[in-house]
């Protein structure tokens, strides 16, 4: 059973995954198996469970925990969790908590990207994934994600350079998606194609074939490669993609948000069956 812990001050003992340490240091790059990422609201939170993400502790305001986070409680286990008034908390956390819960859960165990794709190849339908390549914003890394997730993408892989999809606002906005779609980071991209897979660089050039080509549509392996927003891909990426693909444009726009042009990129290529 959870162990309910009364707060009264910002300095607390354990609150302080929920307060003073970063994204990064939550993260742990140094020993990776005592990552932690914070997830906020129930219905983001029983996402992450459902999807075997182990919690370690819950920070609610008193009124939650025989409401919205009661279910969530009864699941977790022998772990702590903290609760104070809503004033107390928001000083803690410096934000209004989103329906009043916040979740600190284990980082999973990183995969390598060969045995993401490798694990791929069990499905006899076509493949689609997404590299995201260089995209720092939050929201639109959670946008791609919950586009994916919808949109039946089978995996994302990421640059190093992207941010983290377990960053919390990441997680916010995908709506838990993060949790639903395999992911991975992505060192080189010789590792596609070393498992099969063609590229697809989203980019404006002349060179560039129209989204709704037959023979991008057709491959049976694809990787969809978005870049960042303003500088877009690297022009190294693009010349060793083997396809670059726009999405035509009217009234003079040049370009989508990232986000927005994924989904669109991620319907039109979409797996056939």
């Amino acid at each position: 059973m959870a162990k309910i812990v009364e707060i009264s001050s910002l300095t607390e003992p354990g609150v302080e995954l929920f307060s003073t340490l970063t994204e990064a240091q939550l993260r742990n790059k140094v020993e990776p198996q005592k990552g932690i990422f914070i997830a906020e609201s129930p219905k983001v939170i029983q996402v992450a469970m459902n999807a075997g993400y182990e919690p370690v502790a819950l920070l609610c305001e008193r009124r939650h925990i025989e409401g919205d986070a009661k279910a969530i409680i009864a699941q977790c286990g022998e772990i702590p969790v903290y609760t104070g008034e809503r004033t107390l908390l928001e000083q803690l956390t410096g934000y209004t908590l989103t329906r009043g819960v916040l979740c600190a859960m284990r980082r999973p165990t990183e995969r390598t990207a060969s045995d993401l794709l490798h694990d791929l190849k069990a499905s006899h339908r076509q493949k689609r994934i997404v590299v995201i390549d260089g995209v720092v914003d939050t929201t639109n890394i959670g946008a791609i994600f919950r586009s994916a997730a919808a949109l039946d993408i089978d995996a994302v892989l990421l640059t190093r350079n992207s941010c983290d999809p377990l960053n919390r606002r990441a997680v916010r906005v995908s709506m838990g998606s993060v949790f639903l779609v395999p992911w991975t980071w992505l060192d080189t991209y010789d590792t596609l194609r070393d498992n099969g897979f063609k590229t697809a660089a989203m980019a404006l050039t002349d060179q560039s074939v129209a989204i709704d080509d037959a023979t991008v549509a057709s491959e049976e392996c694809l990787a969809i490669i978005m870049g960042t927003e303003g500088d877009g891909l690297p022009q190294a990426t693009i010349d060793g993609a083997d396809y670059v693909v726009r999405i035509p444009m009217a009234h003079g726009v040049d370009s989508l948000n990232v986000a927005a042009a994924a989904a669109v990129a991620f319907w039109q290529l979409r797996a056939k069956e």
